[in-house]
């Protein structure tokens, strides 16, 4: 059986009867109750935001191996003869460049060259598979849907599949005990994927992550997602493995300075602003957005997504300002505590003047000002994402 081919024929699952006051469950909805997960709204589904605890679960990723449940994101399948070039007039990154079994971090821009949504594209023999962020789900499919032009065939298959990923050091050794077919998952490179068996399920395993350790996602028909938790819940027990929520899950990519869509880009940011230039491949040819990009790149940005570490007690947060010489110069998008360096670290929009490394500035924290200062990103730099194993 060839699983990718059988992708455009999954069966919906049932998480869509599943609605609770707040949104959307996923099929593994009473498995994270059990574990004593916190649910939040998330996305427009009730997702877990932490079991133990966002430390212990940050630590857990770091060292050990955690596992996450991210099956509320989006999957569109794209075929037909044109497919390949759709995806070049309506993404960033040069789709020309991706082999067969191979995965590509890309991003959606409109006319002005504003970020719509950033994304993962798989491509197989037949077709591509685009998983795009929970939120923007409808309005990527709309915005997709509309710019089609030849033979393109446009699936939204987000709730035929629920997705489960296993991030951290120990993450390989996991996969290896449950996959049917482990020295092939051990020579995957990264942002490479092929097909496996978990559990007696037909999966497909890719080495990506959002965590800057070495991991794995694992898409499944969501009828058939529960014997594959549970495998690698049993089976990474002596490896430490522990389920991850949404707060460790945000902690972990912001130490890597990952961009969360609504938080540090959206369709007001442009992709050289936000430090995408390297999924931005403006020498491929035209796709949508181009020309706004290009006269970004020609003039240079007005301002630069930056990382920072506060010197003094506090968290900076979404939507607090960034002060230069008693002067508002940026706002902050994201800030947490550090688990793993232990100190107060953030990102920001500033202007570009102030955004060279080792630029001393201030953060507004509910009235009170503290020092900051710009450093060079990731903050952390000993992630095993890339790793060669």
């Amino acid at each position: 059986m060839t699983f990718a081919r059988e992708w455009p024929a999954l069966r919906p699952i049932v998480r869509l009867d599943l609605v609770g006051e707040t949104g959307k469950r996923t099929s593994l909805y009473d498995y994270h109750l059990s574990l004593g997960a916190k649910m939040v709204p998330f996305g427009g589904f009730e997702m877990p935001v932490q079991y133990s605890g966002i430390i212990d679960e940050h630590t857990s990723v770091r060292e050990a191996v955690g596992l996450f449940d991210l099956s509320h994101m989006g999957e569109f399948v794209i075929s037909g003869s044109r497919a390949a070039s759709f995806l070049q007039r309506m993404t960033t990154n040069d789709i020309n460049a991706v082999q067969i079994g191979q995965a590509q971090y890309t991003a959606i821009c409109n006319e002005n060259g504003g970020i719509i949504d950033d994304c993962v594209l798989y491509r197989f023999s037949d077709h591509y598979l685009l998983v795009v962020n929970a939120s923007n789900i409808e309005k990527d499919y709309g915005w997709l849907e509309s710019n089609i032009q030849g033979e393109v065939l446009l699936k939204d298959r987000s709730d035929d599949f629920s997705l489960v990923a296993i991030q951290g050091p120990h993450s390989l050794d996991l996969m290896c005990r449950v996959a049917s077919n482990p020295e092939e998952v051990k020579s995957l490179p990264f942002y490479w994927h092929c097909e496996s068996v978990v559990a007696g399920v037909h999966v497909i395993c890719a080495r990506t992550g959002y965590t800057g350790e070495l991991g794995y996602e694992i898409y499944i028909n969501g009828e058939e997602a529960e014997p594959v938790w549970n495998i690698l819940l049993e089976e990474g027990a002596p490896l430490g493995v522990k389920p991850v929520g949404l707060g460790a899950r945000d902690t972990l990519r912001l130490e890597m300075k990952y961009c969360l869509y609504g938080n540090d880009i959206d369709e007001k940011t442009n992709p050289i602003e936000a430090g995408l230039g390297w999924i931005t491949k403006l020498e491929k040819g035209d796709f949508v957005g181009k020309a706004a990009i290009a006269k970004v790149q020609s003039d240079g940005p007005e301002r630069k997504l930056i990382g920072f570490e506060l010197l003094d007690r506090g968290i900076a947060r979404h939507g607090y300002s960034a002060i230069y010489n008693g002067n508002t110069i940026g706002i902050v998008t994201s800030g947490t505590h550090s688990p793993t360096l232990g100190k107060s670290i953030g990102m920001a929009y500033v202007d570009s003047f102030h955004a060279s490394t080792g630029t001393e500035l201030e953060i507004d924290v509910r009235g009170k000002v503290i020092p900051a200062t710009v450093v060079e990103t990731p903050f952390w730099t000993k992630g095993t994402a890339t790793k060669k194993v």
